[in-house]
């Protein structure tokens, strides 16, 4: 499939790592396409078009500044509100960069993505993990490479990046997978679910994110999400009008039988989904310095 091209626009930020949660982003905008982006909301105020990407060119410099102040050890994560990994950091390499300083300073990171291009970077997460914490987390919402080039074009296909989640298991790296969301009358199925948890258990996947078996849809979002479904599932759109109405939280009928099936997978397959379980996994470990006898 042909990318298409998009504007890029510099910028110098002020900061990077963000509050208690310490997360942070590279760039602004994303060019995978996913019809479902919460990112697109207006709340977040991405001015212009979304696929034009705003690049933090000081980004790894801001992470020098920040993360030498810190006095305790954190786990960094970039991916909350835009993709780390999109095509535009092959050329860019800013997310590298950060994760160099991350591993300079001896702090862990963590990433969410739809790309596999984050296998790039194994050799500096494997070198952060050695110190503190490397954290692999992809999206996954459909196993169906057809379906996914449908609902999230420009992203890896889903078989890839169960692919890139074994291969970062292999090498020690913590892996996880955000089932979210999961889009009414299209992947939010008993089928759909089965076959993630079944995918990620493969892959030796430790823990898989859910915020329950829906979508969201606010202004700016919504209308964008509309106009692919009348492209790609004529006449879904009506049905999710009559259902959801002006709804943000959209849960697909029948979620909290669903939300049984995604548990008790996860039971059969022994990956973790409660908070604090995935908390506990992704924790820094306490290291005991060996003493020096002279």
């Amino acid at each position: 499939m042909t990318r298409p091209r998009f504007a890029v626009r510099i910028i110098h930020a002020k900061s990077l790592i963000l509050g208690p949660s310490n997360n942070y982003n590279v760039y602004r905008g994303c060019t995978h396409g996913c019809i479902y982006c919460d990112s697109r909301s207006k709340c977040y105020q991405i001015t212009g078009v979304f696929e034009d990407i705003i690049v933090k060119e000081n980004a790894a410099v801001l992470a020098e500044t920040e993360l030498a102040k810190k006095r305790h050890k954190i786990l960094a994560c970039s991916g909350s509100m835009c993709d780390p990994y999109m095509p535009i950091e092959k050329e860019l390499r800013l997310s590298r960069k950060v994760l160099e300083v991350i591993q300079k300073y001896g702090h862990g990171a963590g990433f969410l993505t739809k790309n596999v291009l984050a296998l790039r970077d194994l050799d500096i997460l494997m070198e952060i993990n050695k110190k503190a914490k490397a954290v692999a987390c992809f999206t996954l919402t459909t196993m169906d490479d057809d379906l996914a080039k449908i609902i999230e074009p420009q992203a890896s296909l889903p078989s890839e990046r169960l692919k890139a989640l074994a291969e970062f298991a292999r090498h020690g790296i913590t892996t996880g997978v955000w089932m979210t969301p999961l889009l009414p009358f299209i992947t939010a199925t008993a089928e759909n679910i089965r076959s993630i948890v079944s995918a990620c258990s493969q892959a030796q996947v430790k823990y898989i994110v859910s915020f329950g078996i829906g979508t969201t849809m606010r202004e700016g979002s919504r209308e964008y999400f509309y106009r692919q479904l009348d492209q790609s599932f004529p006449g879904l759109k009506k049905r999710y009008m009559q259902t959801f109405h002006s709804d943000y939280i959209c849960l697909a009928p029948g979620h909290e039988m669903l939300n049984q099936i995604f548990e008790g997978e996860c039971d059969k397959y022994g990956i973790k989904y409660k908070g604090q379980d995935i908390r506990d996994l992704c924790e820094i470990p306490v290291r005991e310095e060996q003493l020096c006898l002279f």
